[in-house]
């Protein structure tokens, strides 16, 4: 019996250093927004690079295009498309609160106001804001722990999360379920009637990169029936070092390769 203390203490231990939640039986669930916090850590880390693909589903079509991503904090993004050829080189760039896109067809960088931000990304049901990985539900939600259960081996937090006062969002709410390993499984998405519109799950969950991680997302448009985007990583690297030259205009317009070692 006076072994198991401390072999609860080396299994939490181990635990912790995955970034998961470890708790003793007694102990209360972490905050909401600690939940949160090392879901988006999971999910962006310090700095990261991917590769992708977008699918973009409707009920008499399909179409696939592939894209790389590159995110620096909480606020910088850039993103840019390889293939089809018709779409390669087209590329957005996000600077705090501030995005910029790229045609090369037409030759032109275009700010996109901010109004926009909650708008189509590229014709699927992902948002430019989905794609930035932004930090505005720590920033401008408060958030709730309102349920907590388990499923399949782990505990599953559910979080409100209510706008706060002058919060420049277009959603009434949203409502997010995360495992105890920090993995976003779903998160809704409310306009101001409380009428749930979308909704993002995670439709596979494995290793990469060194960590767990949704390597299928899809997003539901709930008002349509089949209509649906999936992002699907190919390949990841979380907390790399990422030259300043790629978060810049000129970089936007004349990409200078870069590739994980």
């Amino acid at each position: 019996m006076t072994c198991l203390p401390r072999l609860r203490l080396l299994l939490c231990s181990s635990v912790l250093a995955s970034g998961a939640f470890c708790l003793p039986a007694s102990a209360q669930p972490p905050e909401a927004e600690a939940i949160v916090q090392k879901a988006m850590d999971n999910w962006r880390s310090s700095a990261s690079w991917s590769r992708m693909q977008l699918i973009v589903h409707r009920p008499n079509f399909e179409r696939t295009l592939a894209f790389e991503a590159w995110t620096r904090g909480t606020k910088d993004s850039l993103s840019r498309f390889t293939k089809p050829a018709k779409e390669a080189g087209n590329a957005s760039l996000k600077l705090a609160e501030d995005i910029w896109m790229f045609s090369p067809k037409l030759q032109q960088v275009m700010k996109l106001p901010s109004s926009l931000m909650s708008q189509s990304w590229m014709g699927s049901d992902f948002s430019y804001d989905d794609l930035a990985k932004s930090d505005r539900l720590l920033v401008d939600y408060e958030l709730t722990l309102t349920d907590t259960k388990e499923t399949s081996g782990h505990t599953v937090y559910s979080i409100e999360a209510i706008p706060k006062d002058n919060a420049p969002v277009v959603w009434g709410k949203q409502t997010l379920e995360v495992r105890d390993d920090s993995v976003l499984l779903e998160q809704l998405f409310f306009d101001q009637d409380m009428k749930p519109l979308r909704r993002m799950t995670a439709e596979k969950i494995e290793k990469l990169g060194g960590r767990i991680y949704a390597t299928v997302a899809r997003m539901s448009n709930l008002e349509k029936d089949d209509h649906w985007t999936e992002i699907v990583y190919d390949d990841a690297r979380f907390d790399v070092e990422l030259p300043d030259y790629l978060f810049s205009l000129s970089n936007l317009q004349n990409p200078r390769p870069w590739k994980p070692k």
